[in-house]
């Protein structure tokens, strides 16, 4: 439009002047003979009065609004687009037409070359319309300044505009209330899932038959798959909405890898397959990242190859990439994903095979929540596959360092021992190779027992690793024959459910044994001289180890009867008492009676009758300061699970945060954490010179 200024500036006169100035010059100095003179100047008025009406026809052909005003606002030149909008007659002098009503303005910008941009709403005789201007400084024929405004009718796109803002308001309204449908909807299934998977955990410690304890586990498989369900709908719904929030903190990258893996080994061994895990040397060991979103990428896609492999296994191998990333891959031998569902693979709802004959668990949302997830971690994820070969999945992750100038425990000198791994194992074995190799060993593989043999005769070896998987006879023969040969140290690998089969280690030949996965300090603690050969894990300590019977007390604030019961039992199995008031006024007034309280700790349901959860631990808090009582250990106890619902429970004035369905582990965590908690009570309330 700023061009447009200019060509109107031709039409306004100063090309017009000029022309007649020079010619009358010309007269004036006798150039040419008068009669010559009249008639070029008759001429050039001609040519002049059909160049200004050329011009002023394509001014007026214009769709635009053209105004021309003096330094006083005065208009001394309105185009008919303009006059037709303003309601003027087309004869009507400049200085009458009529101005347009502004209705609304926006802020001028100033180019740099001086024009001014505004848009205005203003009052037509078509009703109301919005314009564009551009307003730039002219000079008229005295060289006295003018404003020139070229206006342009933007109503439509304005429109457009509000139309799309306001469809986006709807979608971001529309997107609201699904997001709390779905909050609610969550609440509402896992509350009364709370009590079927508590409730099966419960008959499940009882004296059960076979065939009972077939069923409870069938029950309890199939609350955890509609759990797992509800959290991937939840998880990709707050993705889409764009509410998917990371945290950048320091952890333990080795044990996060390491710790998946043995999550899912129990289900991998159930299935007779393996699953192992690999970490390179030169990976860092604290990185930082978002710990808990990455761990809940590694369980869904090893967790997927768990789910499909049914021969063979799957490997977790964690290396270093370029410029600072931490490559992992998950690895499976499963039946692999034909080349035409490669990219669509990470889609929602797209499943290797979408037929509804083929049984399949699952939303289809899993892998399109792991690849936004490591999107939103500027990261990189791929697949490759080959149909009846396997899946090979690779994230690339920048994690940096979290420690630069520490390096994970060096790995111990194994001074070129050799080892003989026996092991069809596709993922176990190579890893044990690698790490043996790392550490300086000579390590070589075979598949058999009969292969095993010919080596042993052949060299020396100072290590032998059997694979409890080719078979009991087998793996004993290769004991003996490992004797026989004089190898220093022999080793069987077993699985937890093999471990129960086998019997002592020592009685069939062995110096000791590792249980698979095999972590790579666990590997090196057996080949060290330093550690018994036959050493054995620690064993977990059973509930409510420790403590006394009675040994604390707990409320319990819950409405739901079923789950009351739940938690109550939980509590005493764990070795406690527990007192149940079903709404948020009567924990209120438990906690505060006597001058302080006799709880040991509170379990407050979150959504209660009356009083809900969260005022019910601000009274409690408020109480507590007013009175100078020792605060008691308040704990959120909801099916509400995202990271907004665990930060407004804390900031309510809760200690900890348990989700629903109830994890006996973490309860059980709480309570192992009680009788220190108490006797710093106590003595805080002696350093008080309290009773």
């Amino acid at each position: 439009m700023a061009e447009f200024a200019d060509q109107i500036l031709v039409v306004t006169g100063a090309f017009t002047l000029a022309g007649l100035l020079a010619l009358l010059a010309a007269v004036r100095r006798g150039a040419v003979p008068i009669r010559q003179q009249i008639e070029r100047l008759q001429d050039r008025l001609f040519e002049i009065a059909d160049s200004e009406e050329r011009y002023r026809s394509l001014i007026e052909a214009q769709g635009d609004l053209i105004v021309r005003e003096t330094s006083d606002r005065t208009m001394a030149y309105a185009n008919e687009t303009y006059r037709r909008m303003a309601g003027a007659d087309a004869g009507m002098p400049a200085g009458q037409v009529p101005r347009l009503t502004v209705l609304e303005r926006t802020e001028p910008v100033v180019r740099p070359d001086g024009s001014r941009l505004t848009d205005e709403k203003v009052a037509t005789a078509d009703g109301e319309r919005w314009i564009s201007w551009v307003e730039t400084v002219v000079m008229d024929r005295e060289g006295r300044s003018e404003s020139l405004r070229v206006g342009r009718d933007v109503t439509e796109r304005v429109r457009a505009a509000a139309a799309l803002e306001e469809a986006r308001q709807r979608a971001e309204a529309a997107n609201d209330a699904k997001s709390q449908f779905l909050a609610m909807v969550s609440h509402e299934v896992r509350t009364p899932l709370n009590g079927i998977l508590g409730m099966a955990g419960l008959l499940e410690s009882t004296a059960l038959t076979a065939e009972q304890k077939t069923y409870v586990s069938a029950v309890a498989s199939s609350g955890q798959a509609l759990l797992s369900l509800i959290d991937e709908i939840l998880d990709f719904s707050r993705i889409e909405a764009g509410r998917l929030d990371l945290v950048a903190a320091r952890f333990d990258l080795h044990q996060l890898v390491e710790g998946v893996v043995e999550l899912l080994a129990p289900r991998a061994q159930g299935k007779g397959i393996e699953i192992a895990a690999s970490v390179a040397l030169g990976v860092p060991q604290f990185v930082v990242g978002d710990r808990d979103r990455l761990r809940q990428v590694l369980v869904n896609l090893a967790g997927n190859a768990v789910k499909f492999t049914h021969s063979g296994g799957v490997g977790i191998r964690l290396s270093r990439g370029t410029a600072g990333f931490v490559d992992i891959e998950v690895a499976d031998t499963g039946p692999g994903i034909p080349h035409e569902k490669l990219d669509s693979i990470f889609e929602r709802f797209e499943r290797v095979d979408g037929s509804p004959s083929v049984a399949v668990e699952g939303t289809g949302l899993g892998l399109a929540i792991s690849r936004r997830i490591v999107e939103r971690m500027q990261g990189r994820i791929g697949v490759e596959s080959r149909l009846g070969r396997g899946s090979t999945f690779t994230i690339s992750l920048p994690l940096p360092d979290a420690d630069h100038a520490t390096l994970p425990p060096a790995r111990p000198d194994l001074g070129h021992r050799r080892a003989l791994i026996v092991s069809r194992s596709p993922f176990e074995a190579p890893f044990l190779m690698s790490r043996l190799e790392e550490a300086g060993g000579i390590a070589e593989r075979v598949a058999s027992v009969a292969a095993a043999e010919r080596c042993l005769a052949a060299r020396a070896y100072d290590l032998l690793i059997a694979d409890c998987a080719l078979g009991d006879a087998a793996t004993k023969r290769l004991a003996a024959a490992a004797r026989q040969h004089g190898v220093d140290r022999t080793l069987v690998l077993l699985s937890p459910f093999e471990r129960r089969d086998f019997g002592p280690p020592q009685a069939a030949g062995f110096d000791g044994y590792l249980v698979k996965p095999i972590r790579p300090r666990s590997l090196f603690a057996r080949l060290s001289d330093a550690a018994p050969a036959a050493a054995q894990p620690a064993a977990e300590p059973a509930p409510g180890a420790g403590l006394a019977p009675a040994a604390f007390h707990v409320l319990v604030a819950e409405d739901n009867d079923i789950n009351a019961l739940l938690v109550t039992r939980m509590i005493e199995k764990l070795g406690g008492s527990a007192d149940r008031v079903a709404n948020g006024h009567d924990a209120v007034s438990r906690l505060g009676a006597r001058g302080r309280s006799r709880y040991d700790l509170a379990l407050l349901d979150i959504r209660m009758p009356g009083l809900d959860g969260m005022a019910a631990a601000r009274a409690v808090r408020a109480r507590e300061h007013d009175r100078g009582l020792m605060p008691v250990r308040l704990v959120a106890v909801t099916a509400n699970v995202s990271p907004a619902d665990r930060e407004a429970a804390m900031a309510a004035g809760f200690d900890d945060f348990l989700p629903k369905p109830l994890d006996p582990a973490a309860l059980q965590a709480l309570i192992r954490a009680l009788p220190h908690r108490k006797r710093r009570r106590a003595a805080a309330r002696r350093a008080a010179g309290a009773p």
